[in-house]
């Protein structure tokens, strides 16, 4: 059996035709596939107004940007994230502000009241693995203390809490159409939002901050960047949104799969996704029980080499050499735990179900043998 990867793609013939008809046609970037891909992003998750970008890294530093974060306000986020959820904002002058997790990789809301000082911005939230955050009381918090409430959203197109989409909660959300995300448009994000200024101010920031006058006669207003989505890419993105309901149905029958086989289980725990939600199933996460994560690293190369492409999500930023070195040694106790103890299990829309049973019989006979080696204490 071929190396089965902890995520990737689904490009099918109806995605390669729509590429060559942008190919082929007059425009390859600005023309009406983004405002396509845009409209059906907005159909979907319930939110009044999509802008594209490039990447969901630029997206993230455009939604930063127009919301007003700069130097010396201070961010609440999670470390448990890729790195660019915060690199944006202290790319502006801002300073993270770690709150903890829980052990299914979501930030802990309980620990976040006690980290609002008269300096907090914003407190900017990551559904990690596609399980939305939780999201009430979240919202409640932002309100009570009139803080921003940024969702980056990279895992969890198609999450839902309640029947609302992810996508529809906070100031903004901020999806990323990355290769391996719930759909792709090859790399590629979007800003989601229901204010109609933060909207206009990012359509500025992604195309040099300038409006179009009177024929040939443009006008640069503020200040920009060159962060457009192409026709190639929205075009991937409109043919890749007719499936994400399968894609999404596929992962959760895998994930299924993998809860029935590991519900007896005691070396390790599963991220679990509670009734009135739905989870993207982005990422398939398995939490080593303690006793296990000094051999965690024999254990992930042994499930390498048996054709699982196993991966994990992620160091916590602040250990990061960068973040140590600019803001000092962090240390949360479980985000600490949890980054010793995670490992990303195959789960996407490529897999069958034999390819699921193929992945919980060799990792659970490889898991099987660390039971009595253990860790000292």
């Amino acid at each position: 059996m071929a190396r089965l990867d902890y995520s990737t793609q689904w490009i099918d013939e109806e995605d390669v035709a729509g590429v060559v008809e942008v190919l082929k046609s007059p425009y390859l970037t600005q023309g009406k596939k983004v405002e396509e891909f845009e409209k059906a992003l907005c159909a979907y998750t319930g939110a009044k107004y999509a802008i594209t970008f490039n990447s969901a890294t630029s997206a993230l530093f455009g939604a930063y940007t127009v919301c007003g974060i700069c130097e010396a306000d201070e961010i609440i986020t999670t470390p448990i994230s890729f790195v660019a959820t915060s690199n944006m904002f202290v790319a502006l002058g801002a300073n993270p502000i770690w709150c903890d997790v829980k052990l299914d990789g979501n930030i802990d809301e309980k620990q976040i009241q006690k980290l609002i000082t008269p300096k907090t911005k914003a407190i900017v939230v990551v559904d990690f693995g596609g399980k939305p955050v939780a999201m009430e009381q979240i919202e409640a918090i932002a309100k009570q203390h009139n803080l921003l409430l940024i969702d980056d959203a990279s895992h969890a197109l198609g999450s839902s809490i309640d029947g609302k989409k992810i996508g529809s909660f906070g100031d903004m959300s901020i999806f990323s159409f990355h290769a391996i995300k719930p759909i792709t448009t090859s790399e590629g994000g979007a800003v989601m939002t229901n204010n109609e200024e933060y909207a206009k101010q990012l359509r500025l920031i992604r195309s040099h901050g300038m409006v179009k006058k009177e024929l040939w006669n443009s006008d640069m207003v503020s200040l920009g960047h060159n962060f457009r989505m192409t026709e190639v890419a929205a075009s991937l993105g409109v043919t890749q949104m007719k499936k994400l309901d399968s894609f999404i149905q596929i992962r959760n029958e895998i994930a299924f799969y993998y809860e029935e086989r590991f519900k007896n289980e005691k070396l390790f725990l599963t991220q679990k996704i509670a009734s009135n939600q739905i989870s993207s199933r982005h990422l398939y996460p398995i939490i080593l029980n303690p006793e296990l994560q000094c051999k965690k690293e024999d254990i992930f190369k042994e499930l390498q080499a048996s054709g699982l492409g196993v991966q994990v999500h992620y160091k916590p930023i602040y250990q990061n050499s960068f973040y140590k070195n600019k803001f000092g040694e962090v240390s949360l106790f479980v985000a600490n735990d949890f980054y010793r103890s995670e490992i990303s299990l195959p789960c996407h829309q490529q897999m069958s179900l034999e390819d699921a049973k193929f992945v919980a019989d060799t990792f659970l006979q490889i898991i099987q043998k660390y039971n009595y080696r253990g860790c000292s204490f």
